[in-house]
Formats: C-alpha cells, sequence, structure tokens
C-alpha cells in the first residue's frame, strides 16, 4: 500500500487500457482501409499485420510508417513505465532487512520481468528483422514466441 494505493492502481489499469484500445483501433482502422487483391488467406494462424498488408493491392508504405510511428510511441512509452516500475520496485526490494524476504520478492519479480522481456525481444525481432531473413517457417516460429507464449 505504500508504493501502489488504489488510485495510482486505477490509473495504471486505464493507462494500460486506453494505450491498448487506441492501438488496436488504429491498426483495424487500417487494416479494414486497406483493398485485398491476393485473396484473403493468410500464412500464419493468426491475422498478424504484416502478412495482411502483404495481400493489399496497393502501396501501403504511408499507412505502415504512420501505423509504425503511433505503434512504437505507445510501445516506447509502455517500455519506459516498465522500466520506471522495475525500478521502483527494486528499490523497495533492497530496502527489505531480512535476505529472505529480499529473495521472496525478487522470485516474485524476476519471472515477470523475463516474460516481459521475451515478449519485448521477440517483437521487436519480428518487426524489425530484415526482409532478407523472412520465412513463411521463421515468421511462424516468432509470431508464437511473442504473441503465444508470454
Amino acid at each position: 500500500r505504500t508504493l501502489m494505493d488504489s488510485r495510482a492502481c486505477v490509473k495504471n489499469a486505464a493507462a494500460a487500457w486506453a494505450s491498448g484500445f487506441l492501438y488496436a483501433v488504429l491498426h483495424t482502422g487500417n487494416t479494414f482501409s486497406i483493398p485485398l487483391c491476393q485473396g484473403n488467406a493468410v500464412d500464419q494462424f493468426f491475422c498478424e499485420i504484416p502478412q495482411i498488408l502483404k495481400l493489399s493491392c496497393t502501396d501501403s508504405y504511408l499507412r505502415e510508417a504512420g501505423a509504425l510511428v503511433v505503434g512504437d510511441c505507445l510501445s516506447f512509452g509502455c517500455f519506459i513505465f516498465i522500466v520506471l516500475t522495475y525500478v521502483q520496485i527494486f528499490t523497495a526490494v533492497l530496502r527489505i532487512p531480512s535476505e529472505q524476504g529480499r529473495h521472496k520478492a525478487f522470485s516474485m519479480c524476476l519471472p515477470h520481468l523475463a516474460v516481459v522481456s521475451l515478449f519485448i525481444c521477440t517483437s521487436f525481432f519480428a518487426y524489425l528483422k530484415p526482409s532478407s531473413i523472412s520465412s513463411p517457417s521463421l515468421d511462424l516460429v516468432v509470431g508464437v514466441l511473442y504473441a503465444v507464449v508470454p
């Protein structure tokens, strides 16, 4: 309760929901506004944005760039928030006097940090990898790693 009161919790939850909603509306609107001339069969088991853009008839560079800028701003803001939150958590945990208490607190935080790191690293790789190493099987593995495993 010292670090996180109910008001701060509500603000954080509202910010997470609002940013997720904004991100979803951006990509949904962008996806439904492009014409598909190569059918609607996607080479993945879920509709991932890069796979849908491959089916487009039109040059979608401006759409991709706009979505990428907004998405990157939202992602960067979330990343900074996560880093600052973990700095506060680790600072508070290091102030715990007993070693057993610190161990228990770290054992609660580190799995979450591992999942967040896995998600961030694999999603960066999925969207920033050079097209020269892109293949359907690699795209599928990376998509599963960042969307399903975490």
